[in-house]
């Protein structure tokens, strides 16, 4: 039986970060891993996180983030927990060995109009596609596709 590795994305606050994550991963390495997202506060959609990541191809508006409870008798080739480590404490994932921090901002604490809320969700959305680029080049043993990042 061959199993496809598994990558959870689990955010401290709310599950926008992690589902931007979920979808980056997903468009790169199509069916090579199996992506989830998960958080801690809430894993309710925000519809500017989907907005942004339509905005450079990436759908994710049929994504549904999970409850945490719901992995916790899963196992995962790697967890990647993300926090802005400025406000937050990275999550613990007490079931892998192999875990990941990325400190990105949370877009979900970001006042002001409405298109300062849009930039701000620009630039996570940014930062996360980098680091995902970056995790399917440093992670050669999860057999991500080359050349698909």
């Amino acid at each position: 039986m061959n199993h496809k590795p598994k990558v959870l994305f689990f955010s401290t606050g709310a599950s926008t970060r992690s589902q931007m994550a979920e979808g980056f991963l997903r468009a790169y390495a199509g069916d090579d891993l199996v992506a989830a997202s998960t958080a801690v506060d809430s894993v309710e959609r925000d519809p500017l996180a989907i907005e942004v990541m339509k905005e450079v191809g990436v759908d994710i508006s049929t994504q549904r983030p999970k409850d945490i409870a719901q992995f916790f008798k899963e196992h995962f080739s790697c967890v990647v927990t993300v926090c802005d480590a400025s406000r937050e404490k990275f999550p613990v994932w007490p079931f892998t060995r192999n875990i990941r921090k990325w400190n990105l901002a949370d877009p979900e604490r970001v006042t002001g109009s409405s298109e300062q809320r849009r930039e701000a969700f620009r630039r996570v959305r940014d930062e996360i596609r980098r680091q995902v680029r970056d995790f399917l080049r440093e992670s050669p043993d999860l057999r991500a596709a080359p050349g698909r990042a």
